[in-house]
């Protein structure tokens, strides 16, 4: 009985130990200042930034921080209640924010032309490069990933991207622009040319301060069969879907137009405005910096050959 109450007594004394460590990481990672899971970190405003640098960033120089909800969606988390976490979710912009401060993870959006550089140990050169064009973006947190699509020797080329993953060695934006539709998974039933880049392609330099272009592109469809039922998807970026009579009839019995009036299912499926400006209000310094740099860089690597006068 002595022996147990001893036994029992010890382990209290481990666990005890075990928690007050716990607290002590908690609240050294809670009082350290400007941190990006930090609650308190001031939102930087227009006046207390120089005009310099707020020339130098191209995109997300305004002091809202719902601003950057485009520039930067897998800050947002998955809005299903299930899933939601909320020490997990700022561990994981914690480690977002540690991961693009070792790697330059540019703007883009679904359109625009990516080359990406991955670590191949079965590569001649140990790493393997990849030009496509971004057709679907999703995912939240550490769990974001892009898709790429090129054409290669007449057949079409898809690969999958972690944004977060460690293999990747390097993210160039080499066309930056939007499309008309949020997906562009209708280019896999679209001929080859909507599809064809070249992996040579040298990077487009936009001037600072300049929204992004809008490509108002419409694709034509190759004919039937598709992968997919694109005449009921609402589709802006492809011209005139053709189908026959009965098809036609069915996309119109699938409509929901009563959808945009759900309040409901639009709470569900979207992130409070309150509880965005919560989240970016942590990451904003962070990412405002890096993207101060990055700018920076790209001026010390972009060199412009003077032209003679006269």
């Amino acid at each position: 009985m002595h022996g147990a109450l001893k036994m029992s007594a010890a382990v209290g004394r481990v666990l005890s130990q075990q928690m007050r460590q716990s607290l002590k990481v908690l609240k050294s990672l809670a009082g350290k200042k400007n941190r990006c899971f930090s609650a308190s970190v001031p939102i930087p405003k227009e006046g207390s930034v120089s005009n310099n640098e707020q020339k130098s960033v191209n995109r997300g120089k305004s002091a809202d921080p719902l601003e950057c909800r485009f520039m930067y969606p897998e800050f947002l988390p998955d809005p299903k209640p299930e899933y939601r976490n909320s020490l997990r979710e700022k561990l994981e912009r914690a480690d977002m924010m540690a991961r693009r401060s070792k790697i330059d993870i540019p703007e883009f959006y679904v359109g625009s032309i990516l080359a990406v550089t991955v670590s191949d140990p079965h590569a001649p050169g140990k790493s393997n490069r990849f030009v496509g064009i971004c057709i679907k973006r999703s995912g939240c947190g550490l769990r974001a990933n892009f898709i790429l699509r090129n054409v290669v020797d007449n057949q079409g080329v898809e690969v999958l991207y972690e944004l977060y993953d460690p293999t990747i060695q390097k993210i160039d934006c080499l066309r930056l622009e939007k499309r008309l539709d949020n997906e562009l998974l209708y280019l896999r039933d679209a001929p080859e040319e909507y599809s064809t880049f070249s992996f040579d392609m040298e990077p487009e330099i936009i001037p600072e301060g300049t929204p992004v272009p809008v490509n108002d592109l419409k694709v034509t469809l190759k004919p039937q069969p598709w992968l997919e039922k694109w005449e009921r998807k609402d589709l802006k970026g492809v011209r005139d879907i053709v189908v026959n009579q009965k098809r036609e009839m069915k996309a119109k019995a699938a409509l929901k137009p009563w959808e945009k009036y759900d309040l409901m299912k639009i709470y569900r499926e979207t992130i409070p405005e309150e509880e965005q400006k919560e989240i970016f209000a942590e990451v904003y310094s962070d990412l405002h910096n890096l993207e101060i740099t990055r700018q920076k860089m790209k001026r010390q690597r972009t060199f412009i050959r003077p032209k003679k006068s006269g």
